[in-house]
């Protein structure tokens, strides 16, 4: 089960209003439907969590780039709607990059899986990925993103995913309009 809503700032306050995902494909499609939420190019912020395991803030001022914050990209990519927050610039890959290995990844010696021990555990250590590591564990984006907002780096790290969009929406003064979309 996940929760989304957006929160624009206005000169009267944040509003805020629930929003469906489901025709939402990539990243741009979200920060187009988080613009036309205001239409003075004010801040509008899209909060996404996902059933206590992860949160994401995407944070859409006018025109520029959206910014991104995920809680645990392991948890999110386990998500569609997570998938759409995890871009390659996000994670640090070329565009088009996927798990598929390229030929100069593979193991074209005519070893067999097993063979030599010690070699593969070499690969590890030397920060090989296999297709399972592709997106980390833990906290991954912009820390930022909400600073001038009232939330420091530090405080967005602290969050337990079970209450975050909560305590956001606290500190910004938006608790009762992101409580009346829930």
């Amino acid at each position: 089960m996940y929760f989304a809503a957006l929160l624009a700032r206005t000169e009267d306050g944040w509003e805020a209003s629930d929003t469906e995902l489901d025709d939402v494909e990539t990243l741009s499609d979200l920060a187009d439907l988080a613009r036309e939420a205001s239409p003075e190019d004010d801040t509008v912020l899209v909060l996404i969590e996902q059933e206590d395991a992860w949160f994401g803030v995407v944070r859409v001022d006018g025109e520029e780039d959206p910014r991104i914050y995920v809680s645990d990209a392991a948890a999110a990519a386990r998500s569609s709607y997570g998938e759409i927050l995890l871009t390659d610039e996000l994670l640090g890959r070329e565009p088009g990059d996927d798990d598929v290995p390229d030929l100069d990844s593979l193991d074209l010696d005519g070893t067999e899986d097993g063979e030599p021990e010690n070699d593969s555990d070499d690969d590890d250590d030397a920060g090989g990925t296999a297709s399972g590591e592709a997106v980390p564990s833990g906290p991954i984006g912009d820390r930022e993103v909400l600073a001038d907002l009232g939330v420091n780096e530090k405080e967005l790290l602290a969050l337990d995913s079970n209450d975050a969009l909560n305590e956001i929406a606290e500190v910004l003064g938006a608790a009762e309009v992101l409580e009346t979309v829930r």
